[in-house]
């Protein structure tokens, strides 16, 4: 007697036919899913937010060595910047030495490759600066008057954030006095006397200034370590007194 609740030779074939199938489809829709998010992930990285890590110290203590940072690309790209932001843009010419190649196995090379393209690394950080913003297009900037302090517009500005070497109260390392041209902007280190800011680069063909097309975005958030989580400010009341000028 035959039992025809049991399955036979077709049906068996039939659901291992259906069954590959369904696994088809179930790899298919997670490469779909993964080719997606990859793409968001750049596209988010290339237009909206990037990484970057801290290869110095020249913003100490608002930055320190090794910190991880997410830039904000819509600006100066949508929004304006302001003075007070915290900068990060591809070095000028000439402001950093050459960096000595590193040796990696091609496997953790191409797992740097891949994260930076999504924006999880920044392999590319010792090719970039970061630097707080001091003067916009057509600012008359000033280092220093009596007290040490910068001026911008004629207004003497009082920065919490700088770190200078016991004894020094200028808050540069050289004197200057410079106007803003048109697209360029003036950025400074908040650790004066180690770093390789606008004043330290007055020589160079580009007299030290930034050109607006060379900076990513503006330093949002610091993202790691977590004990270090922080929002970073313009510090708009540092320059609230400044009066704008026209470019």
């Amino acid at each position: 007697m035959t039992d025809e609740t049991l399955p036979t030779r077709s049906d068996r074939v039939a659901g291992g036919a259906r069954g590959r199938r369904s696994g088809l489809l179930f790899a298919r829709d997670v490469l779909v899913v993964v080719v997606i998010a990859l793409l968001v992930a750049f596209l988010v990285k290339t237009f909206v937010v990037r990484s970057f890590y801290i290869p110095s110290g020249s913003m100490e203590n608002t930055l320190q060595i090794n910190d991880k940072i997410l830039v904000n690309e819509l600006q100066p790209s949508v929004f304006p910047l302001s003075r007070g932001d915290v900068v990060v843009f591809r070095d000028p010419g000439g402001w950093l030495p050459k960096s000595p190649p590193v040796a990696r196995n091609p496997l953790a090379q191409a797992a740097d490759t891949a994260l930076t393209f999504v924006g999880l690394s920044a392999s590319d950080s010792d090719d970039h600066l970061v630097k707080r913003l001091i003067g916009l297009p057509g600012d008359h900037v000033v280092c220093c008057d009596a007290s040490g302090r910068i001026t911008v517009n004629g207004t003497a500005i009082v920065e919490p954030y700088i770190v200078l070497p016991p004894g020094q109260k200028n808050a540069a390392t050289l004197a200057f006095d410079v106007t803003v041209p048109k697209g360029r902007i003036w950025v400074m280190g908040d650790n004066r006397y180690d770093s390789q800011d606008s004043s330290r680069n007055q020589a160079l063909p580009g007299h030290g200034f930034v050109p607006l097309d060379h900076v990513v975005g503006r330093a949002a958030v610091i993202s790691w370590p977590v004990g270090r989580w922080t929002w970073l400010t313009d510090y708009p009341e540092v320059f609230r007194g400044v009066e704008e000028k026209k470019e």
